[in-house]
């Protein structure tokens, strides 16, 4: 997969063209045996990797092969644009490979089919190798089991301009940590800037609503409920903001890309981001990075957001033992370490976060941003449940747009998304 903070293709494909009946329902043909001798050849899909990592991942399959002579591995890489059909496709027909780079929204319509293995049956040895949130990332609410290995996690910092605190009397160095401070903060910037600064761009997602405090699912995983008290308040919360500019005008139609140019052209005071953004912030904006100002994701729970990839293991496959070992295999500590150094993502693996790597500062700001992050990753969440569809997404994004026009209270909207999610949560 294209590495990034978030996955860009949608679970919603998968669950409305791919039928339960695909595999029997339930546990499918999965015998959940894992035990025996490694061998036969297996093939082993990813997602949009080969282009810029060819080589590591022929090491590590040759390494592999060199562990267990008897197992061959056949590699296949998938365009990003068009891989949730495909593998919709290829479970449908029964052609799904044995072992599949998945994150966790794809991989919960195919638990529910009985196509993904359940790793707490199949390989519960492993569990103790991983950090506790990553391997519940890839579980389904009201389905027991573990459906995919973790492999690289990823999160970011918050940025802000230093500045522009400073011109509204704020403390530069002691930048908004909570929600609540982020809207005190907000109020006196925009204030101060005559509605010129806006501090955020976006309007709140389904993460922001989980890093807030609220309950997003219930247990059963039957029913949204991030209309709770602590939803309505967040969501009045930015209600303000809009209404005192201290969300940007345009928050309502922006993207990613708007949103970070609204921060690059020092027109917002905060935006989320990536050690990555910090090379581009030298470049297009020198007197933004002279002032720029790192600090931990917003979140009134205390725990950080994290991004996450799996490897699934097809629970058809007819080479079960090999694909698991080569499956735990690629995701281990040695492998994920290996490919963290080539790559800003971090490891899933209990205690590599701990390696001097991601705990030890050199002085700039790009060892800063990764000690940070590789620190909140020890206790960080995932927050967007997996079983949240971009169609979902979509008709949360629209009732809170209406809410923050004045259309509809921020109770009625949420009431209004909740009724909508649970409809196509149904569907599925």
């Amino acid at each position: 997969m294209r590495i990034s903070r978030r996955a860009v293709a949608t679970a919603a494909v998968l669950a409305t063209v791919l039928p339960l009946s695909a595999c029997g329902g339930g546990s499918g043909s999965d015998s959940s045996d894992a035990s025996g001798k490694v061998e036969g050849k297996i093939t082993f899909q990813t997602w949009n990797l080969q282009a810029n990592f060819k080589d590591y991942f022929t090491g590590v399959i040759a390494d592999f092969e060199k562990k267990y002579p008897g197992a061959e591995v056949k590699w296949v890489d998938r365009p990003g644009e068009g891989y949730a059909d495909k593998i919709s496709a290829d479970a449908a027909g029964g052609t799904l490979p044995d072992v599949v780079n998945v994150s966790p929204d794809l991989v919960a319509p195919l638990a529910k089919a009985g196509i993904a293995l359940d790793l707490d049956k199949a390989a519960p040895q492993y569990r103790k190798e991983y950090l506790d949130g990553a391997w519940k990332s890839h579980q389904i609410p009201g389905t027991q089991g573990t459906y995919a290995f973790p492999w690289y996690l990823n999160t970011g910092p918050m940025f802000y301009n230093k500045r522009l605190f400073k011109d509204a009397g704020l403390d530069p160095q002691k930048p908004p940590a909570t929600y609540d401070e982020v809207f005190a903060d907000g109020l006196k910037l925009a204030e101060k800037s005559h509605g010129k600064v806006a501090t955020l761009a976006n309007v709140p997602t389904i993460e922001d609503f989980g890093r807030y405090g609220g309950q997003l699912m219930n247990k059963e995983g039957t029913g949204f409920t991030f209309n709770d008290a602590k939803g309505v308040e967040l969501l009045t919360h930015y209600k303000e903001l809009y209404d005192a500019k201290a969300l940007d005008s345009q928050a309502l139609t922006a993207t990613p890309e708007s949103s970070g140019h609204k921060f690059l052209t020092e027109s917002v005071a905060m935006n989320p981001g990536s050690a990555l953004d910090l090379a581009n912030f030298k470049k297009q904006a020198p007197s933004l990075y002279k002032n720029i100002g790192i600090t931990d994701q917003v979140s009134s729970t205390g725990k950080a957001n994290m991004y996450v990839m799996g490897v699934m293991v097809n629970a058809q496959t007819k080479r079960k033992p090999a694909a698991v070992a080569f499956a735990h295999y690629v995701t281990d500590a040695t492998r994920q370490m290996e490919f963290a150094k080539q790559v800003a993502i971090f490891p899933s693996t209990e205690g590599s976060l701990d390696d001097p790597y991601f705990t030890k500062e050199d002085g700039t700001d790009e060892t800063r941003v990764r000690v940070a992050a590789a620190k909140s990753l020890k206790t960080a969440v995932n927050y967007t449940p997996v079983l949240f569809s971009e169609q979902m997404k979509t008709e949360l994004r629209n009732q809170i747009a209406k809410a923050l026009q004045g259309k509809q209270s921020p109770k009625e909207a949420l009431d209004n998304a909740v009724k909508a999610c649970d409809r196509l949560l149904q569907q599925s």
